[in-house]
C-alpha cells in the first residue's frame, strides 16, 4: 500500500498559502457559523467533511439489503472486516538478538574457548551472551502492541439488513454493499455512507483530532471507529478492513518505524571492532604459522585476541544507562516504553506537536464577547445560560452554564437569581438555535410576565433580531472572530413588547494550556523547533500559534497532494511553522519528509490519527489521556497534561547521550589498547603478554565497575546532539594508540631492562591494563581537561576504587598469577597516573584537530 493513500472523500478546497490562509479561513468560518447553535459550533469549514454529493443515489442493495449468498461471495472477495494482525514467533524473535556484529564476536570467542577447552571461559562468555539476549528481548516486549489497541476500539456487532430482515451480525462479517443501522452511542462499524435524510452528529476526535462533534447528512461518509452522539441513520458499507479509514491508519502504523541512532551507533562500533580484530588476528596468525608455532598455540592466541576485542559489556552498559534515565523520566511523569527513545529525545531538533489536548486544553472556553451599546456582558452570558441545558450533554451548553456559574455568582441577572424556565426548545439542525421561555422574577422586564431567550448561529440570531439596528453588525463581528479562529454564538432576548433584541456574540475557542507558551520557548532555547500539526483549520491554527509564540507560517496540507516536485514540497514542509487540516497519512508523511531532510523528529499526539506518525517519528510521545492506540505506537507516554515535562526530558536525554558517548569512547579505546598490545608483542617477541584468564578478569572487573557510569554527573549539550561516530572513533583511536605505546613500553622495560620472568611480566601488564584502562574513563568524561567536568558521581568513584583495589590485591598476592609484590604494584600505579595525564593532553589535541575540520562535530563536552 502506498503511504500516500488518502481516505475516500471528495477533495478539500484548494491549498491555502501561508499568506492567504487567514482570509480563506475567515470566509469559510463566516459561512459555516450558521451551522452553530446550541449544538456543535463548527466555526470554519470542516476539512474532514465531504461535500454532499448532489447526484447521490441509494445503492442497489437498498432497501432490502444484500442476500446471504451475495454477502458470502463479497466476504470471500474482500476478506473479513478486521485488522489483520501479524503474530511473530517469540523463539525466532529471541534468537534474532544473537545475530548482529557484537553477538558474532562473543559467539566466536565462545567457539574458540570450546575448541581449546577453557571451560571457565566457556561458562563466563556463555552467561554474558545469554544475559545480553534476554535483556534485549525483555526490553523489546515492554511496549504494547499498537495494532491490537486499534482493534480493541472497533465495534464487535452491528445491525445489518440481509434478505430484507434486520439482524445482528459480527462486525467482521460486514462487506461492501451491506446496509447497517447506526444510532446514538454506536461505534461506526466500517466506513459507511449515510442514507437517511436527517442530520447526525459524529464524534471523530480520536480519528481526526477535531475537538467538537461534526455534522453528517445524507450521502456523507461516517468513518469506522467514530461515535454517533446525536441522531440515527441507515447507511451503506463502503470500506471494510484494510480499505477503511481505520485499516489505512493501521497499515501506516505497520509500515512506520525507524532504526534508532543508538542502534546505528552500536552497529558501527561493532563493525569497527570486527574489522580491527580480523586484521590483527590475520596478521598475527600469518606470523605465528610462519614461525612454525603449534596449531593449539595459534588457537589460544586467537581466543585471547577475540576475547580482548569483544565489548561484552557494551549492550549491558548501554541498557543500564538508558534504564536509569527512563526511571528518572518516570519520576517526572514521562513513562518510556522503548528504551532507545530516551536517547532519541536528546537528538531531536524538530518537535511536531498535535494541537487539540496537547497545545490546547481540549475544552471550549468563552472569551471576551462583543455586545451592542447599552448591553451588559453579564446579561449576555446570563441569557445564554438560560437558553442552555446541561442534561442535553451538549458541549456548548455545558461551557455556557459552567462559565455563567463562575462569573455571575454576584450578578443581578435572571440566571443568577434562578428564574424558572417554563419551556425549552432544544437545538435543531434546521433552525440552528435553542429557545427558552423564562418566567418573571427579579430579572429584566418592568411588569410581571415572561420573556424568551435564544442562542445559536450568529446569522440565525441576526435574522431573528431583524428590527434591531445592532443586528447589522453581526456578520462583520462573526467574520472578525472567524479570522482569529474563533467560533461564534449569537444571543438574543425579547423585550417588554415581545420584539427580539440582540444581546451580543460569544466567541468560543479551545484555549492554549497555561504552560504551552513557556514550553515552546524552552524548546526553542534547547535548539528544538516546534511545529504544530493539527486536523483543525488554518485560521484557528494561526491564532493559536500567535498566542503561544510560534511562527504563523501555517500550511494547508492539501499542498502535500497538489503534485508539486518532491524536493520543493520537502523544502516547504521544512520551513513551515505548522500544518492544518491534516489526516493521518499527512502527519506520517510530514514526519518522513523531515527525516529525509536530515532532521531528528519528535512527534506528540493523543488520538488514533496520530498513531502512524508516532510510530514513524524518532521519538513518538503520547500525551496524557491519549488513546490506547496512540500510547501503543509511542515511545514515551506522558502522565501529566501538557508538554512541560518534554523540555526536562530533552535535557536529561542529552545527559544520557553524553554518558553513553563517554562509555563508548572508553570501551573502544580499551579494546584497541588490549588488542594492539597483544598483536604487537606476538609479532615483535612471539610472546603472549596476558593470559586468557586475565583478559576475562579484566572484562569482569573493569566493565562491571563502568556500569555505574549510568549514574555519572555530566553536562548535557544546549543544542540537539547526534552520534558523531567519526569523532568518537577518532578520539578513541588516538587514545587507544597511545595506550598501546604506553603498555608496550612498560612490557619492553620489564623484559629488556629489568629482565623479569614471563610470569611477572604477565602480572605487570595485567595490572597496567586494569589501572590505566579505568583511569581512561576520567579522560573521556569531558572534551576539556579532566578536572573541568563535574565531579564524578559517588557510585562511579566507589566502583572504580573497589575494582582496582581487587585488581591490585590479586596481582600483589598472585591469585591465579605470579605474585607481583607491593613495590612493582606501586610503580605500575605511578606509571599509569603519568600516562593518564599524557592521554588527557592528547585528547585535547584530537578534539582541536576535529573541530578544525568542516562537517565534523563532536558530541562530547
Amino acid at each position: 500500500m502506498s503511504t500516500d493513500t488518502v481516505p475516500t472523500v471528495p477533495a478539500t478546497p484548494a491549498a491555502l498559502t501561508p499568506a492567504s490562509g487567514a482570509a480563506a479561513g475567515a470566509g469559510a468560518a463566516a459561512g459555516a457559523a450558521a451551522g452553530a447553535a446550541g449544538g456543535p459550533a463548527t466555526g470554519p469549514a470542516d476539512p474532514a467533511t465531504p461535500e454532499e454529493p448532489e447526484d447521490f443515489e441509494p445503492p442497489a442493495s437498498w432497501p432490502d439489503g444484500l442476500t446471504t449468498a451475495e454477502a458470502h461471495r463479497l466476504l470471500r472477495e474482500h476478506g473479513p472486516n478486521e485488522i489483520a494482525e501479524e503474530h511473530k514467533n517469540p523463539l525466532r524473535e529471541f534468537l534474532g538478538y544473537f545475530w548482529a556484529p557484537i553477538p558474532w564476536m562473543i559467539e566466536t570467542a565462545l567457539i574458540l574457548s570450546i575448541a581449546v577447552r577453557h571451560w571457565v571461559d566457556v561458562a563466563i562468555i556463555g552467561v554474558l551472551l545469554v544475559v545480553n539476549g534476554v535483556v534485549a528481548f525483555m526490553e523489546e516486549h515492554e511496549a504494547a502492541n499498537a495494532i491490537a489497541a486499534l482493534k480493541q476500539r472497533l465495534a464487535t456487532e452491528a445491525r445489518v439488513l440481509r434478505d430484507g430482515v434486520w439482524r445482528t451480525e459480527a462486525v467482521r462479517e460486514l462487506v461492501p454493499g451491506d446496509i447497517v443501522r447506526v444510532r446514538l452511542g454506536d461505534v461506526v462499524p466500517a466506513d459507511v455512507r449515510a442514507l437517511g435524510a436527517g442530520t447526525l452528529e459524529i464524534d471523530q476526535a480520536a480519528l481526526t483530532g477535531e475537538s467538537l462533534p461534526v455534522e453528517r447528512g445524507r450521502g456523507e461518509t461516517l468513518y469506522s471507529g467514530s461515535v454517533i452522539v446525536r441522531g440515527e441513520t441507515d447507511a451503506v458499507v463502503e470500506g471494510t478492513g484494510a480499505n477503511s479509514f481505520f485499516g489505512r491508519t493501521t497499515a501506516l502504523v505497520g509500515e512506520a518505524g525507524t532504526v534508532s541512532h543508538l542502534q546505528q551507533a552500536v552497529l558501527k562500533i561493532g563493525n569497527y571492532l570486527i574489522l580491527l580484530a580480523v586484521a590483527l588476528v590475520t596478521l598475527t596468525i600469518i606470523v605465528s604459522v610462519a614461525r612454525g608455532n603449534p596449531v593449539l598455540s595459534v588457537l589460544e592466541f586467537a581466543l585471547v585476541v577475540v576475547i580482548a576485542s569483544v565489548p561484552v559489556a557494551l549492550p549491558a552498559v548501554m541498557s543500564v544507562t538508558l534504564a536509569v534515565g527512563a526511571r528518572n523520566l518516570a519520576k517526572r511523569g514521562a513513562v518510556v516504553s522503548n528504551l532507545p527513545a530516551v536517547e532519541e529525545l536528546g537528538s531531536i531538533d524538530i518537535l511536531c506537536s498535535d494541537k487539540t489536548g496537547t497545545l490546547t486544553e481540549n475544552r471550549l472556553a468563552i472569551l471576551d464577547p462583543w455586545v451592542p451599546d447599552g448591553v451588559d456582558q453579564d446579561d449576555l452570558l446570563g441569557s445564554a445560560a438560560l437558553a442552555s441545558r446541561t442534561e442535553n450533554g451538549d458541549p456548548i451548553d455545558r461551557i455556557v452554564i459552567s462559565t455563567a456559574a463562575d462569573r455571575l455568582t454576584d450578578s443581578d441577572t435572571g440566571w443568577a437569581h434562578g428564574l424558572p424556565v417554563t419551556d425549552f426548545v432544544p437545538f435543531d439542525p434546521v433552525t440552528k438555535r435553542t429557545e427558552a421561555t423564562v418566567g418573571f422574577g427579579p430579572g429584566p422586564g418592568p411588569a410581571p410576565g415572561s420573556y424568551h431567550v435564544s442562542k445559536g448561529a450568529p446569522q440565525v440570531i441576526a435574522r431573528l433580531c431583524d428590527g434591531d439596528p445592532a443586528a447589522a453588525h453581526v456578520a462583520a463581528i462573526a467574520d472578525s472572530f472567524a479570522a482569529r479562529g474563533f467560533r461564534s454564538l449569537g444571543v438574543a432576548r425579547t423585550d417588554e413588547s415581545g420584539a427580539w433584541r440582540l444581546l451580543g456574540i460569544l466567541p468560543l475557542a479551545d484555549p492554549p494550556r497555561g504552560d504551552t507558551a513557556d514550553t515552546v520557548a524552552a524548546a526553542n532555547e534547547l535548539g528544538v523547533s516546534v511545529k504544530m500539526v493539527t486536523g483543525d483549520q488554518v485560521a484557528i491554527s494561526r491564532e493559536l500559534a500567535r498566542q503561544i509564540g510560534m511562527g504563523d507560517n501555517i500550511l494547508n496540507t492539501h499542498a502535500l497532494d497538489d503534485g508539486r516536485p518532491e524536493a520543493e514540497l520537502a523544502e516547504l514542509v521544512e520551513i513551515s511553522d505548522g500544518f492544518a487540516q491534516v489526516f493521518p497519512e499527512h502527519k506520517y508523511r510530514i514526519v518522513k519528509m523531515l527525516q529525509e531532510r536530515g532532521h531528528i523528529v519528535g512527534m506528540t499526539g493523543d488520538g488514533v490519527n496520530d498513531a502512524p506518525a508516532l510510530k514513524q517519528a524518532d521519538a513518538g510521545i503520547a500525551v496524557a489521556d491519549a488513546t490506547d492506540a496512540a500510547r501503543a505506537a509511542a515511545d514515551v507516554v506522558l502522565l501529566t497534561p501538557g508538554l512541560s515535562v518534554i523540555s526536562h526530558a530533552i535535557s536529561q536525554a542529552r545527559e544520557i547521550i553524553q554518558r553513553m558517548v563517554n562509555y563508548a569512547t572508553y570501551r573502544i579505546t580499551e579494546t584497541i589498547r588490549v588488542l594492539g598490545l597483544i598483536t604487537l608483542t606476538i609479532v615483535a617477541y612471539d610472546f603472549f603478554p596476558v593470559t586468557a584468564m586475565m583478559i576475562v578478569l579484566l572484562a569482569l572487573l573493569n566493565d562491571g565497575a563502568i556500569l555505574t557510569i549510568a549514574y555519572d554527573k555530566v553536562r548535557g549539550s544546549h543544542r540537539p546532539v547526534t552520534w558523531d561516530m567519526r569523532s568518537v572513533l577518532t578520539v578513541a583511536t588516538v587514545l587507544g594508540a597511545v595506550g598501546i605505546a604506553e603498555t608496550f613500553l612498560l612490557f619492553v622495560l620489564g623484559r629488556e631492562v629489568f629482565h623479569l620472568s614471563d610470569g611477572l611480566i604477565h602480572s605487570l601488564v595485567y595490572l597496567s591494563l586494569s589501572v590505566s584502562g579505568q583511569l581512561t574513563i576520567f579522560v573521556t568524561r569531558t572534551r576539556g581537561r579532566f578536572w573541568t567536568s563535574p565531579a564524578p558521581a559517588k557510585p562511579l568513584v566507589i566502583a572504580v576504587t573497589v575494582a582496582q583495589t581487587i585488581a591490585t590485591l590479586v596481582t600483589v598476592f598472585g591469585v591465579g598469577m605470579t605474585p607481583l609484590g607491593w613495590g612493582w604494584a606501586a610503580a605500575v600505579w605511578g606509571y599509569a597516573i603519568c600516562c593518564f595525564l599524557l592521554e588527557d593532553q592528547l585528547k585535547l589535541a584530537a578534539h582541536w584537530f576535529l573541530d578544525r575540520r568542516p562537517g565534523v562535530r563532536s558530541v562530547t563536552h
